[in-house]
This record gives C-alpha cells, structure tokens and sequence, in this order.
C-alpha cells in the first residue's frame, strides 16, 4: 500500500473503520493502489453517504415532520 493511500486512510475515520470490518481491501490496496477509489465509493456506498441517499434521506425527515404535524392539527 503506497503512503498515499495510508495517510488518506488514517485521516478519515470512516476510511479506517470501512477497512478494518472489510479486510479484504488490505489484499486489493497492497496489490493495486489504484483501486482507492474503488474502495472509496465502496465506503460511501456501505455507509450511505451518496447524494441520493442523503436526499432521499432528507425526503424521510420531511415526510416525517409532515405526519407529525397533521396529528397535531
């Protein structure tokens, strides 16, 4: 694994946690440092952190607060 991708991996806490429950990374990393980015939307996508996931996510709060303000009406 080149220091690079090391260091990108110690600054991020998600990073750090995303590798240690999925070890297998230390295989792909060591072998091919290119596949960081690979990893890095692999990460995003476990963890829901996509765009998408954050408006549909939003989407739900909304929806939420809507039903709880209809009950109190």
């Amino acid at each position: 694994m080149t220091t690079y991708v090391q260091i990108q991996i110690n600054n991020d806490p998600r990073l750090k946690r995303f590798i240690r429950e999925n070890p297998i990374w230390y295989k792909y990393l060591n072998r091919n440092p290119d596949n960081f980015k690979l990893f890095f939307s692999e990460m995003k996508n476990k963890y829901k952190l996509n765009t998408s996931d954050k408006i549909s996510k939003t989407m739900e709060n909304l929806s939420l607060i809507e039903s709880v303000l209809n009950v109190l009406k």
